[in-house]
């Protein structure tokens, strides 16, 4: 079963609308939030506001068949990494499955392809670490899950980590620290590339106004 948590699926939107893509990594470990949170805030607002031009896809790094996150939850990617075409706005997320991505050579070279493009790249949580064993976060401000902070120093110790920025805007590259704030850099994203007014109208679509009870 497609997961497709209320995005559009490919080929819902015309052609001639769809001029730049976003892609949402899928991988086995992927932590879900970390995919369905970026995913429900951009695919919102490229569903409700198709004439900006952007598009919302997830994409399989492994391929186009199921994986399992985490936290158990199955997902099915829309299209294979190999099938993907070029991505403008990757996600890159976290989860016990970036600890294998980290020494995966081919994955890194792609990546490390990717931000050569001058494409934006982002990451939530331990996603970071995938792009800091890429090289991508040399010399740079970034953030990654509060576990993890160390071992992202450790990988390259000229990244400046930032521990108490929910997410870490460098141009090119955004990063952002454990699970929900993936959705917060979500809706930042939309404001960078569409406008605050545009970002507001995504915000109150999904309802988003978290008030924890804890």
């Amino acid at each position: 079963m497609r997961y497709s948590g209320g995005g559009h699926r490919l080929g819902e939107v015309a052609d001639e609308l769809v001029t730049r893509t976003i892609g949402i990594l899928l991988f086995d470990g992927v932590e879900e939030l970390d995919a369905v949170g970026p995913y429900e805030v951009l695919a919102a607002w490229t569903r409700i506001r198709p004439d900006d031009g952007w598009r919302t896809i997830t994409v399989g790094v492994a391929g186009d068949g199921p994986v399992r996150g985490a936290k158990g939850l199955l997902m099915t990617p829309d299209v294979s990494l190999r099938a993907a075409g070029p991505i403008d706005l990757l996600v890159h997320p976290g989860g016990q499955g970036t600890v294998a991505l980290m020494g995966d050579a081919d994955h890194l070279e792609w990546l490390r392809g990717q931000a050569a493009a001058d494409l934006l790249t982002t990451s939530v949580c331990t996603g970071s670490l995938v792009l800091a064993s890429a090289g991508l976060l040399r010399d740079r401000p970034a953030t990654t899950h509060w576990a993890s902070l160390e071992t992202l120093a450790s990988i390259d110790p000229s990244i400046q980590v930032r521990a108490d920025d929910r997410y870490v805007d460098d141009g090119d590259i955004v990063t952002s620290s454990g699970v929900s704030a993936g959705i917060d850099m979500a809706l930042h994203l939309v404001a960078r590339l569409a406008g605050d007014e545009r970002a507001r109208e995504v915000r109150r679509y999904i309802q988003y106004d978290p008030a924890p009870p804890v």
